[in-house]
Parts: structure tokens; sequence; C-alpha cells
């Protein structure tokens, strides 16, 4: 059972990194935002803290920066997505 949920809990994590690294990789993306999704991504993938509090962490910074007035909407609708998978994680 813990090992079916750890499993879950990983992929659900490389499924919201790939999502911010193609938010990163985004010419449509503002450097400013870029800067703050890839350094989300490097604290998601910190193995020194567990699953769920780089999960916390990471919908923390993703939450304050999603309230940028300067941000295409359809940035922000996928951040939200990544948000959402994140949000599935649990320790």
């Amino acid at each position: 059972m813990i090992s079916k949920k750890l499993k879950q809990n990983e992929e659900n994590l490389t499924k919201a990194i790939a999502t911010l690294q193609s938010i990163a990789e985004s010419a449509a993306t503002p450097r400013n935002i870029r800067k703050v999704i890839k350094d989300t991504v490097v604290m998601l993938q910190n193995s020194t803290l567990s699953l769920g509090v780089r999960a916390a962490n990471a919908i923390s910074m993703l939450d304050e920066v999603s309230q940028d007035p300067n941000m295409p909407s359809f940035t922000r609708v996928t951040i939200w997505s990544a948000v959402s998978t994140l949000e599935s994680i649990r320790d």
C-alpha cells in the first residue's frame, strides 16, 4: 500500500515538473516568471526534503507568481494545472 502511494506521488511530481519545465522553456513566458518557475523545479528536484514538503513549498511559490498581472492567461492556467497535480501529493 505504501509503495503504491509513493509511486503515485513520484508520478505526480514528475508530471508537475514536466508541466513547469514547459512553461520555463516557453518564449511567451515573461523572464521574471521563468526564473521563479525554474527555481521551483530545482526545489522540487531537491531530494533532501520529503515529497510533501517539496510539493507544499512549490505550491506556495507558484501561488505567489500566479498573481503576477503580466502573466499570460495560458501560462496562469498551466501553472494552476501543475498546482493541482502537486496538491494530490501526500506524505
